[in-house]
């Protein structure tokens, strides 16, 4: 898959991106994102155990109360944070 410049992966209609050891996931227009921070990795590169949090995208440093947790593996960190951000979005309108 080539992807131009200005292009994210989408997953669930939103962009997700990586930098390093941190995946950001959700709309910057909105008031919260998620942040899926990898801690450790398996011997085969593969992300193992991941802090998940939901923040603030006006200041990413400010996690949102109640909204942080350690999951082990990728899929079931993101799973949990979507859930969570999609929550969060809705009770906020």
């Amino acid at each position: 898959m080539e992807l131009n410049k200005n292009e994210y992966i989408m997953y669930k209609g939103l962009p997700l991106v990586r930098e390093g050891d941190r995946i950001c996931y959700g709309d910057l227009n909105e008031k919260y994102m998620l942040m899926l921070n990898i801690l450790s990795e398996k011997e085969n590169g593969e992300p193992d155990l991941i802090m998940v949090q939901i923040r603030h995208t006006d200041d990413k440093n400010k996690i949102v109360k109640d909204k942080q947790a350690f999951k082990n593996g990728l899929f079931e960190a993101l799973d949990l944070g979507v859930e969570w951000l999609k929550h969060i979005i809705k009770e906020d309108k």
